[in-house]
């Protein structure tokens, strides 16, 4: 298939990448010329801009936005929609709010055009180990564009398939690391959750080496005191522990780097999905103590910074490359 990305980010150029290595074309363009010109030594067909994507795509064409959420996304789908032809479909591949989603699927549905919106998970590492994908829109559309998201899933890999799935009662795509969560905006919807609750795995993390590191406070009776390897702990409980994950695998090697984390101020970032998964938990009246938590220790964060702070500022950067806020 042939697809128009937009956007060559640290997630954007390697689902391009990934795309090409499955045998699809790739039409990307991005503000940075510099971005543009490595991926067409990659393969791409570069676009000078929006209108000149338009021309090199073919009809009933597919547009995949991946853009920050709020402003960059918003006008850069309203530019596409003056592009866009009936039939053609427009791919949110970033982190949007769903209501959004509900919305600019209404309107472009008014010109003929199909919305899909995509919540990617995956990261700088998404290249090499595939993409997890969360999507939402209509079936026959999403069914339509089904090579390309098989293309960027993980597959089925070595992971041990659940017992119990039957078969006839669940969507296969699943094992392959994507689903059709819903309508428009379901996508979206539920990778929110997955980062709301990603917040929570994270504090938990951060929190357990603050109390491993602070064991050899002098606030404490000297023989009370133990001068912890956190190095060698993270790592150890990488091996057969019930708390083992990915995000635990990437706490060891920034430990193993340097256990100070001196790269790191604690000064954590949030992007939004953690505070949109609150107030949603409120929306429904469902409690959620432990997101809601780890949502203000980001905002405690920027004012006393503590070791777990550094800890979660390492995890961040491990999974997207994401780097701390300016103090």
């Amino acid at each position: 298939m042939k697809i128009g990305l937009v956007g060559l980010g640290r997630m954007g150029g390697n689902i391009a990448r990934r795309l090409m290595q499955a045998g699809h074309q790739v039409v990307a363009w991005d503000r940075s010329d510099e971005a543009v010109q490595t991926l067409a030594k990659d393969g791409a067909e570069a676009a000078t801009g929006l209108e000149d994507m338009a021309a090199k795509l073919a009809d009933k064409a597919i547009w995949w936005v991946m853009l920050p959420a709020g402003a960059p996304t918003e006008d850069t789908i309203a530019e596409i929609a003056k592009l866009a032809k009936d039939g053609d479909v427009v791919i949110d591949g970033g982190n949007s709010f769903y209501k959004d989603d509900i919305r600019r699927a209404k309107m472009l549905a008014g010109q003929g055009i199909h919305y899909v919106d995509v919540g990617t998970s995956g990261g700088v590492w998404g290249l090499e180990r595939g993409y997890c994908m969360m999507i939402g829109g209509d079936k026959e559309t999403v069914d339509h564009l089904d090579p390309i998201f098989d293309a960027l899933a993980p597959g089925l890999g070595d992971i041990v398939r659940t017992p119990g799935r039957i078969a006839d009662k669940v969507d296969a795509r699943a094992e392959k690391g994507y689903i059709h969560a819903g309508p428009a905006g379901a996508g979206h919807f539920v990778k929110m959750i997955h980062n709301g609750i990603e917040y929570g795995l994270m504090q938990a993390y951060a929190e357990g080496f603050d109390i491993l590191k602070s064991k050899n406070s002098d606030k404490l009776p000297e023989d009370e005191r133990f001068d912890l390897n956190l190095t060698d702990i993270a790592e150890v409980w990488r091996r057969g522990s019930v708390i083992s994950s990915w995000l635990l695998d990437l706490t060891a090697i920034a430990l193993a780097k340097d256990e100070m984390l001196e790269q790191f101020s604690g000064h954590v970032a949030d992007s939004g999905e953690g505070q949109w998964t609150i107030d949603a938990a409120m929306e429904e009246k469902v409690p959620a103590n432990v997101l809601t938590a780890s949502l203000f220790a980001r905002y405690r964060s920027r004012v006393d910074h503590t070791y777990g702070d550094k800890v979660l500022s390492a995890m961040r950067f491990g999974f997207g490359g994401h780097t701390e806020i300016p103090q």
